[in-house]
């Protein structure tokens, strides 16, 4: 645990907004220490000025016990820092408690931190711990909306066959994923109320919220073009090949308009690209096309609600539009922390192309997704006759089974995927 680590450094989160970073850090201040200070540099604007003066990191502290009226003891008050990218005096002074006064606990996070952090001259390199934050994946999901049948979920171990009838309970908990997606606000919103109304309502506000943010934080990138990229997403997953083209966000448009718009949302955490790569080979980075890339939404519910599919299509329909691309989307949140190196795709200039490719260690793992029990796929076991891998996946509808080098796997066990195999 960070708290209790020999090489603990001031700590950094990094998310989107409402992914329940705050939620997160009052909550391991109030489970893990005798007390826990929080402050806002969004809501509190003066405390900008203790950290522009002041680069000594025990006056910072003793001012901060001043403003909350008691005195901060190391090792027993977290120091919570929140919306720090209001202040980058306050994130570069991270490196002075680090080489300073490492004896006090400091976390911080901030909305669209990671476009600051993108910033060299304000990240304290070396100097501080990161973690990521994400929405609730799958699991995390079905914990807190079916706590009996979650229990199940954790004993399954093996690729072998899941009795029938807990695996179309958990189909019925990924179709309910698919719709209410893993947003903190709108899995409690559908845990108290049942309204799915209310979780589409929930997903356009923070669209509106995200969208109205670019305007505000850009900075010096054109937050037009980052708006024209973020509403491209669904019509560029939309295409049969889901490589992004700039033509698309724009008619015409070329990659040095829009790049600066492409990585400040991947920074900001609301994208998430997935690099080709030449070769399946490790290490993986190696092999990176960086012209050739997919970008996905980081929160599979909101795409579902971007791209205006009906409750009744997930729930009722084998087959609709729209939907290989969100299922795509779906493995993608559960996967890409599987591994210290990002998924990747595999495509080789042809015809032939692997959803994903993941390294685990030096083993590469050709994965590909199908959205429903089809297990129909002539490219993916071409793929394994010619590269002979150690370990292949397909993610369905299916129940979990061996199919010769194939291992077929649920989608719901995404997550999973490294203790299973």
């Amino acid at each position: 645990m960070w708290k209790e680590r020999d090489d603990r450094k001031p700590l950094i989160i990094r998310g989107a907004r409402q992914v329940g970073k705050t939620w997160l850090m009052k909550e391991f201040g109030k489970d893990f220490y005798e007390s826990a200070l929080y402050f806002n540099f969004d809501e509190e604007d003066d405390l900008k000025s203790i950290f522009e003066s002041n680069k000594n990191p025990h006056r910072i502290i003793e001012l901060l016990g001043l403003i909350r009226g008691t005195k901060i003891e190391a090792g027993k008050t977290l120091i919570i820092l929140d919306e720090i990218q209001e202040c980058p005096s306050a994130l570069n002074a991270l490196k002075y408690f680090h080489e300073k006064a490492n004896e006090y606990h400091v976390i911080t996070a901030g909305s669209l931190l990671g476009t600051l952090l993108a910033q060299p001259k304000t990240y304290p390199v070396g100097q501080v711990n990161l973690i990521n934050i994400y929405p609730l994946a799958f699991d995390e999901f079905l914990m807190a909306v079916d706590p009996i049948l979650f229990k199940f979920y954790l004993e399954i171990d093996s690729p072998q066959n899941i009795e029938e009838i807990f695996h179309n309970k958990l189909l019925e908990v990924y179709n309910l994923y698919m719709i209410v997606g893993g947003m903190p606000e709108c899995v409690r919103s559908w845990i108290e109320k049942r309204d799915a109304k209310k979780i589409l309502e929930l997903q356009r506000e923070l669209i509106t919220i995200y969208e109205n943010d670019f305007a505000k934080h850009s900075g010096k990138v054109n937050s037009a073009r980052i708006l024209m990229v973020f509403r491209s997403i669904v019509s560029q997953l939309a295409k049969e090949n889901r490589k992004f083209i700039y033509g698309c966000v724009k008619e015409g448009a070329r990659a040095r308009e829009f790049e600066e718009a492409v990585e400040w949302l991947v920074s900001a955490g609301m994208l998430t690209r997935v690099y080709a790569v030449s070769k399946p080979e490790h290490p993986l980075p190696a092999f990176d096309r960086l012209n050739s890339f997919k970008l996905y939404l980081f929160d599979t519910g909101l795409l579902k609600c971007m791209a205006g599919i009906d409750n009744e299509a997930i729930l009722l329909k084998s087959k609709y539009q729209f939907k290989g691309a969100l299922t795509e989307n779906f493995v993608l949140q559960q996967i890409r922390d599987l591994s210290p190196v990002e998924p990747r795709f595999y495509a080789d200039g042809s015809s032939e192309e692997i959803d994903f490719v993941l390294q685990r260690g030096m083993e590469i793992i050709p994965i590909e997704v199908k959205s429903d029990k089809n297990n129909r796929s002539s490219s993916f076991k071409k793929f394994i006759a010619k590269y002979k891998p150690k370990t292949a996946i397909r993610y369905s509808k299916m129940n979990a089974a061996k199919d010769g080098e194939i291992t077929n796997l649920p989608l719901y066990l995404a997550h999973k995927t490294l203790e299973i195999i």
